[in-house]
């Protein structure tokens, strides 16, 4: 996979934690059971960030060692 790529979808992974953190800092949480569950997501999108940030690391790496 193209580091842009990676890059990309690191981006769009950021945009919704942050859609996601300002919903919940305006209120938006029906319930401590939807507050848990929008922090479940908000982990879930900080692990895919940070393995697409290793592979973009990793393939970094990789060309400069061309």
């Amino acid at each position: 996979m193209e580091r842009q790529t990676l890059e990309h979808l690191n981006k769009k992974l950021e945009e919704r934690v942050v859609t996601l953190i300002e919903f919940m800092a305006d209120g938006g949480c029906k319930s401590y059971d939807h507050y848990k569950e929008l922090c479940g997501h908000i982990r879930g999108l900080r692990a895919a960030q940070s393995e697409s940030g290793d592979l973009v690391r990793k393939l970094k790496e990789y060309d400069n060692d061309d």
